[in-house]
């Protein structure tokens, strides 16, 4: 861990965050290439390099010569010895992975279940995952910590799942749970919110200072906004939640729950109902709506993407995002065509909001919420003088 044993060590862990924080996001790196990146003088780089290659979380290996002359500088790397387990409990299965400081997602695991989990369930099964993984992908790791990516609004200040609807979860102490099954230190946040996180870092979002970010999943849709680079929370840690918005809807023929919000009227479960399924992932989707010849299915495609142009316009219109991001189920949607659906929305859009908008699919796909789970451990973890 970066850490400090005293007030006057401030800058000097600053700085460590600094450069195992360029490494870890922005890739490998040479010792002149952080120097460049950082600011920092030459010795001091080699000072910070020394001192976090002692803690295990920086390696160096040898760089190719690629033609040049003289010896090849070293290139600094995420240890990847470093790990973080991240979760993602949904209505109809956990996903869980193990992501490498670098990066990589090691081992993985996806649960399907029959019933809802409870948060007791959920670390149960989180607790037995990892004692495998332990004597097996993981045996020579370190785990720094448990990241969980909730379906639902969780309070900032202590990781309390406030609700999770359709888990049927209420003020859920799930970081407490999971501390006491896993023994390592647990970070909770909003499935959407570590999404948006993730796109921004290391996806369709990254470089750009302001997004706007809507998941759609089994239990919904949540999204996230990202504003001059920062997540914003809101005063709880709740903002974001697009799904409970009610979208204006101009055709009556279009809507499906009277008074319904967003969520009701733009469905996964709807869109599995349409090619015939009762379940299935988001890549299951895609192949039934790609293969269907079904005008029924098609035309609830059509009527979803209808109403999904107008909330984003309402995003663009109220936020004036550079890019707005869609996952899960919304990324299928979009996906479908995805140059239509930003016409859609920038015909309800103010022109001056739609100047320079760019409309996106995750390129993180399914692994955009383990990332980002991931992300909010190693945060908190080992980047804590930000």
């Amino acid at each position: 861990m970066v850490t400090a044993g005293s007030r006057g060590d401030g800058m000097r862990r600053a700085n460590l965050s600094l450069v195992l924080r360029t490494v870890h996001r922005e890739g490998p790196r040479s010792r002149a290439a952080l120097t460049e990146a950082t600011g920092l003088n030459r010795s001091t780089i080699a000072d910070l390099v020394g001192e976090l290659q002692r803690a295990g979380l920086v390696i160096e290996r040898a760089s190719e010569a690629l033609g040049r002359v003289g010896r090849p500088s070293p290139i600094v790397v995420p240890d990847p010895r470093v790990v973080a387990v991240a979760v993602n409990p949904e209505v109809d299965a956990l996903d869980i992975g193990a992501v490498t400081l670098d990066g990589t997602i090691i081992a993985r695991r996806r649960l399907e279940q029959t019933a809802l989990l409870t948060p007791e369930r959920t670390a149960e099964l989180v607790e037995a995952a990892l004692a495998g993984w332990r004597s097996g992908p993981l045996a020579e790791s370190r785990i720094v910590g448990v990241g969980v990516a909730v379906p639902g609004p969780v309070r900032a200040s202590d990781g309390l799942v406030r609700e999770a609807p359709h888990l049927q979860w209420r003020d859920a102490p799930l970081s407490e749970l999971m501390t006491d099954a896993t023994t390592l230190t647990a970070h909770v946040g909003n499935d959407a919110a570590l999404g948006a996180l993730a796109e921004h870092l290391f996806g369709a979002a990254r470089g750009a200072h302001d997004v706007v970010y809507l998941n759609g999943g089994a239990s919904g849709i949540g999204g996230a906004v990202i504003v001059r680079g920062v997540p914003l929370g809101g005063a709880g840690g709740y903002a974001g939640e697009f799904g409970q918005n009610r979208p204006g809807i101009v055709d009556a023929a279009d809507r499906r729950a009277s008074g319904g919000v967003l969520e009701d009227e733009v469905s996964r479960a709807l869109l599995l109902s349409a090619v015939g399924l009762d379940g299935g992932d988001d890549a299951v989707l895609a192949a039934a709506l790609a293969s269907t010849s079904d005008p029924a299915a098609h035309a609830e495609v059509d009527r979803q993407r209808r109403i999904l142009a107008t909330a984003l316009a309402n995003a663009a219109n109220v936020l004036n995002p550079a890019v707005i991001v869609l996952g899960g189920f919304l990324a299928v949607l979009a996906a479908r065509d995805l140059d239509g659906l930003d016409t859609a929305v920038r015909a309800q859009t103010v022109p001056a909001c739609a100047d320079g908008l760019r409309l996106a699919v995750a390129e993180l796909g399914e692994d955009r919420l383990l990332v980002g789970a991931a992300e909010a451990v190693f945060e908190a973890q080992l980047f804590p003088a930000r």
